[in-house]
């Protein structure tokens, strides 16, 4: 079973900085790396297909992912809120057998914490999510099971409202990249 890989880096980052002035996702981390590139780079060393979703105009984060090798798609609906870009990347890989769903300000998620959640889904599970002390996180993996609830998604939740309603395999890791994401300066 093939999973493609769907990077969500269509958010304006507005708890980053409100002015709208600063890109969250192409600020440099500790360790040098920008943001959004880690992320990607993350799924990339599972997955040999990865989508990253934009949003219209944000052409430096699209020029980035592009030359990591991801497939580029621009959302021109991503203010409307995560689902919009969701459901952007899910029509454009319908024919996949799954996907792990990633967020392009979770840089800090370990390859192997995906390789778990990809194996999941590839024994039978149709939904994957990690947890880390107690707390569920992302990425999530989806099977194609799923593929009509994931195209029906409206509003800023993602995919929440599914993972409240169906059985969910939870994958414990000991990953805090699964709850750590870039909200705020001090964060990087």
């Amino acid at each position: 079973m093939a999973l493609t890989g769907i990077l969500l880096a269509a958010g304006r980052g507005r708890r980053f900085d409100p002015s709208g002035v600063q890109n969250k996702l192409l600020q440099t981390l500790a360790d040098g790396e920008i943001v959004v590139a880690a992320s990607a780079k993350n799924m990339l060393a599972v997955l040999p297909r990865v989508l990253a979703v934009v949003r219209e105009g944000d052409d430096r984060v699209a020029a980035l992912l592009g030359r990591l090798g991801c497939e580029v798609r621009v959302c021109a609906d991503a203010d409307l809120g995560m689902a919009a870009s969701l459901t952007t990347a899910i029509e454009f890989t319908k024919g996949a057998e799954g996907w792990l769903i990633g967020l392009g300000d979770m840089p800090h998620v370990r390859p192997d914490t995906m390789r778990a959640l990809v194996a999941t889904i590839e024994r039978g599970a149709r939904i994957a999510a990690p947890v880390f002390e107690g707390r569920r996180g992302n990425p999530v993996a989806f099977s194609a099971y799923h593929l009509p609830l994931l195209l029906a998604l409206e509003g800023d939740q993602g995919a929440r409202a599914i993972l409240k309603s169906h059985a969910v395999s939870e994958v414990v890791v000991d990953d805090e990249g699964v709850v750590r994401d870039i909200d705020t300066q001090q964060d990087l």
